[in-house]
C-alpha cells in the first residue's frame, strides 16, 4: 500500500508556491534582523546618551554645591520642622547643609523666591520686612566660609543685603538670616539655624 500524498494548497484555489531560493531567504532574514536592530538599538542608544547627559548635568550641579558643602535640593520635612526653616512655595535654587557636634547643630539653607514667598517665609518665623536691617550681615564669616556664601567684597551678589538675627531660648533654634535683593523680582534668602542639644 502506498503512502498518502501530502495535501496541496490546490484545495484553496491557489497554485502551490515554488520553494524559496537560498539568496532570497538570506536577504529576507538580513532585512528582518536590520529592522529588529533599528527598533531596539536606536531607542536604547538614545536612552544611554540621554542618561549620560542627565548624569553629567547632575554631577556638575553636585560638584558645584559639594565644593561649598551644600547639597542641592530641599531639606527634609523633619529638618525644616526641627530647625524651623519654612522654605516657601515657590522656591528655586534651594540647597542645604547640616552639621552636628556635641555643642551645636546647624542647618544652612538657601533659596530664591518671589516677594510673596519672602513675606510668607518671614511671617512663618514671626517677623516682617520692617524687622530686616539694611546692610546687616547676620551670618558670620565662619558660616559664610562653610557654605561659600559671600555678602560683601569680590564675588558677592550685587544688590542690597538685609539681615536679622532671631535669638530664641532653648529648645527653639536661633536663626541668622540674610535677604539679598540683587534680583529685584526674586529675592535670595540665606538662613543659618542653630540649635543647642
Amino acid at each position: 500500500m502506498s503512502a498518502p500524498l501530502p495535501r496541496q494548497a490546490a484545495s484553496s484555489g491557489e497554485p502551490p508556491r515554488p520553494p524559496e531560493d537560498r539568496r532570497h531567504m538570506i536577504r529576507r532574514r538580513a532585512l528582518t534582523l536590520l529592522i529588529i536592530v533599528l527598533l531596539i538599538g536606536v531607542p536604547a542608544g538614545y536612552l544611554v546618551i540621554s542618561a549620560n547627559q542627565s548624569r553629567s548635568s547632575g554631577k556638575d550641579k553636585e560638584d558645584k554645591y559639594s565644593a561649598t558643602g551644600l547639597t542641592e535640593g530641599w531639606p527634609s520635612k523633619v529638618q525644616r520642622r526641627l530647625y524651623q526653616v519654612p522654605v516657601p512655595h515657590p522656591a528655586n535654587k534651594v540647597a542645604y547643609y547640616e552639621t552636628n557636634n556635641w555643642k551645636t547643630s546647624r542647618l544652612y539653607v538657601q533659596f530664591q523666591t518671589t516677594h510673596a514667598g519672602l513675606d510668607q517665609f518671614l511671617a512663618e518665623i514671626g517677623v516682617g520686612r520692617d524687622d530686616l536691617k539694611k546692610g546687616d550681615i547676620a551670618i558670620s564669616d565662619r558660616d559664610q566660609e562653610i557654605t561659600g556664601w559671600k555678602f560683601s567684597g569680590p564675588g558677592s551678589r550685587p544688590g542690597d543685603d538685609f539681615g536679622i538675627v532671631l535669638e530664641r531660648k532653648n529648645p527653639q533654634p536661633t536663626l541668622d538670616i540674610v535677604v539679598n535683593t540683587g534680583n529685584a523680582v526674586f529675592p535670595f534668602v540665606y538662613v543659618v539655624s542653630r540649635t543647642v542639644p
